[in-house]
């Protein structure tokens, strides 16, 4: 039994095994050292940010130099670390030929790695929030101005940013990021939580409407390019051409009639709501009492009424400016 407990001794420095108080001195030194080991584990953690980083921003100058990235990634990731042979990847290559070399794939790879990048950021201690909400607005913008040339890549952009085979082959798949989107078309939760609350001020009236705008906008051609018809094979570029929002009732899909008739007239009150919750009173009442009007078959007519009721009675305060957004 001796011979058994003197490494173990030994591996935790002491010289007694009876139970013991730390002392001042040794709670010291142990603080010391979860310190210093923190600043390794950090130093290391930067590093793999970093190369990450840098690698992401090269890959983004291109379609074609995101897919090389990609397949630098997935023969590391998936053939390397798992000890495959060299002909499993050419194979595997081979196999994919018509997937790799769509240049729909090729854009969307470049998308999530730019978000990818935007998340590495938002993910230091030292990120400028307010600079990198300028940024994950235009990024998501440019996803939706493409999405005509996305075709069926939605899983590609929904997929978590951290889960992804580019997050994978450079170890940083544990990035954690409060009040932020792992998705360049997460719409929700970049407008709720990115975009959108830096702006429901008074002073911030306009530019909240105009986020409101492009959030309906994009939930609109999500429905249109990538639900129903619009996402499946065959003729996907005829199908989108024949059921535009924009098109007649005749022309349009089942989705995009659910869409204009149920959904956006909700998405419309909640602007209202939220501009009036905001400042702008007096002309987001007048805008909500029409909506109601012209909306008296909507299935949630009778709640905005009483929501609208609510607000009236309430006398909801009107917050204080916070400066220019």
């Amino acid at each position: 039994m001796r011979l058994l407990l003197n490494p173990l001794i030994l591996a935790l420095g002491l010289t007694q095994l009876h139970a013991a108080p730390l002392s001042e001195a040794d709670r010291e030194a142990l603080i010391e050292r979860l310190d210093m080991l923190k600043k390794s584990a950090t130093e290391r953690l930067d590093a793999r940010f970093q190369a990450g980083v840098q690698a992401y921003a090269a890959a983004m100058n291109s379609e074609d130099d995101a897919l090389a990235l990609y397949l630098k990634c997935v023969e590391k990731v998936d053939f390397i670390d798992q000890k495959k042979k060299d002909s499993d990847f050419r194979e595997w290559k081979r196999k994919e030929g018509d997937k790799l070399s769509a240049p729909s794939f090729k854009l969307a790879l470049r998308h999530q790695l730019y978000w990818l990048s935007l998340t590495c950021q938002a993910a230091s201690e030292k990120a400028d929030r307010e600079r990198l909400t300028t940024i994950a607005q235009g990024a998501m913008d440019a996803v939706f101005r493409d999405i005509p040339n996305l075709k069926d890549q939605q899983q590609i952009l929904k997929q978590p940013v951290t889960g992804t085979v580019f997050a994978k082959a450079y170890e940083i798949t544990n990035i954690k990021v409060d009040k932020w989107a792992l998705s360049p078309v997460d719409i929700q939760v970049i407008y709720e939580q990115i975009v959108m609350p830096p702006l429901r001020n008074p002073a911030g009236i306009e530019k909240l409407k105009e986020a409101w705008t492009r959030r309906m906008q994009q939930e609109g051609a999500v429905v249109e390019y990538w639900t129903g018809r619009g996402a499946t094979g065959g003729r996907q570029r005829e199908q989108r051409e024949e059921g535009r929002i924009g098109m007649a009732d005749n022309a349009r899909p089942p989705e995009v009639d659910r869409f204009l008739n149920d959904t956006l007239p909700v998405m419309q009150w909640q602007m209202e709501i939220d501009l009036f919750k905001a400042g702008d009173q007096a002309a987001a009442a007048l805008r909500m009492i029409n909506h109601i009007e012209s909306n008296l078959g909507n299935s949630s007519a009778k709640d905005w009424s009483e929501q609208f009721r609510g607000l009236l009675m309430a006398g909801a305060p009107v917050p204080a400016a916070t400066g220019q957004p």
